[in-house]
């Protein structure tokens, strides 16, 4: 069985004594593509080190995380900006809405996210969507940006049954279902059997929020077996179907067979 993880920060410091072997793991136990979501002007050059370690089993994005949006948005905005010029990324991300920690900076964060999805438009990428504590400001914008130029993914999709809806209605995205699913009271496992298995993408999200066994703990690239085992049971399907369709479904969402 093959997998696709479509968002891990294998580049953070919480890897920096093994990287390498988090990363050979991985590959060693199916995972055969890793999406690497880029945070702030800090992780870009981490990020690239690790492509250029292993470019043909990892993707980049290039996008400005809403938790990095300070007085200094605009400034790393334009650096976000002349790295997709460059060009050799397949996401513009992880972009969104964050009303978890501090609201100080909601308005730019509402003009950082706008922002990054109309290059999204110009350049043909998909987004990665962090969206905490603001799903109906998120859907606001998504209502008035969103058309048939724009495709993305919910990056590990923490919302209820009516955010699950409203979430697959726009018809070009996708959710990403990480370790929360396999949480106790997590709630996933009550919405998700409503969902269209071929509209769910995996992904760890490591260093966070590692499934069970391994919760609170440091997460890894490799335990996505674990978040497809769960949702195998979940969804009442094999596990090789899960992994055939979520990973066949990346694939869609970052156009590599375009």
């Amino acid at each position: 069985m093959q997998f696709f993880d479509t968002h891990a920060h294998m580049y953070a410091e919480a890897f920096a004594e093994d990287r390498i072997a988090c990363m050979e793991r991985a590959f060693a136990q199916g995972i055969e593509v890793v999406s690497l979501p880029n945070i702030d002007s800090r992780s870009i050059a981490p990020m690239h080190e690790i492509r250029s370690r292993f470019p043909e089993k990892t993707l980049g994005m290039m996008g400005l995380h809403p938790g990095s949006v300070k007085e200094d948005f605009e400034e790393e905005l334009d650096i976000v900006k002349k790295e997709l010029d460059k060009g050799g990324y397949h996401a513009v991300g992880e972009i969104g809405l964050d009303l978890y920690w501090d609201k100080t900076f909601f308005p730019q964060q509402v003009e950082a996210f706008v922002t990054q999805i109309n290059w999204a438009k110009d350049k043909n990428l998909p987004i990665a969507i962090h969206v905490r504590e603001a799903f109906p400001e998120l859907f606001q914008i998504m209502d008035e940006h969103c058309d048939d130029r724009l495709s993305g993914v919910f990056h590990c999709f923490t919302g209820n049954g009516d955010d699950m809806i409203k979430a697959l209605a726009y018809p070009n995205f996708y959710l990403g279902i990480g370790g929360v699913v396999t949480f106790k009271n997590g709630g996933l496992d009550k919405i998700l059997p409503g969902a269209d298995i071929t509209r769910l993408v995996l992904e760890t999200d490591a260093p966070y929020l590692a499934p069970v066994p391994f919760r609170g703990k440091r997460n890894e690239t490799s335990y996505i077996n674990l978040i497809a085992e769960k949702l195998a049971e979940i969804m009442e399907l094999p596990i090789a179907e899960i992994a055939r369709q979520t990973t066949s479904n990346a694939r869609k969402l970052f156009k590599l067979d375009e």
